[in-house]
């Protein structure tokens, strides 16, 4: 419990350190409330812009699909493989240990 406390000292003086020296029972200031919502109200003086013509996608995408879940296959086998030999090692490992 002490080791835990002493670990717990030093973050409680860095977070007393970030603090800041504001009073929070300051009112709000016109400054920093209305001059936003000011701007917001403006109106708008920028014309629109056209917006790009999408373009057909091609017909490959199925091939493009299937290449990838191919691949995403080959990963996931690849992945398992490599998980049973880890749990191999590491039971082996237990049981020398022994």
């Amino acid at each position: 419990m002490k080791k835990f406390a002493l670990a717990f000292v030093p973050a409680v003086f860095a977070l007393a350190a970030c603090g800041s020296t504001e009073d929070a029972s300051a009112d709000a200031e016109a400054d920093t409330v209305e001059m936003p919502a000011d701007e917001a109200l403006e109106p708008v003086t920028e014309e629109p812009v056209d917006a790009p013509v999408a373009e057909p996608v091609a017909q490959e995408t199925d091939a493009a699909a299937d290449a990838a879940a191919a691949d995403a296959d080959q990963a996931a086998e690849a992945a398992a493989a490599a998980a049973a030999d880890v749990a191999a090692e590491a039971a082996a490992a237990s049981e020398s240990a022994q």
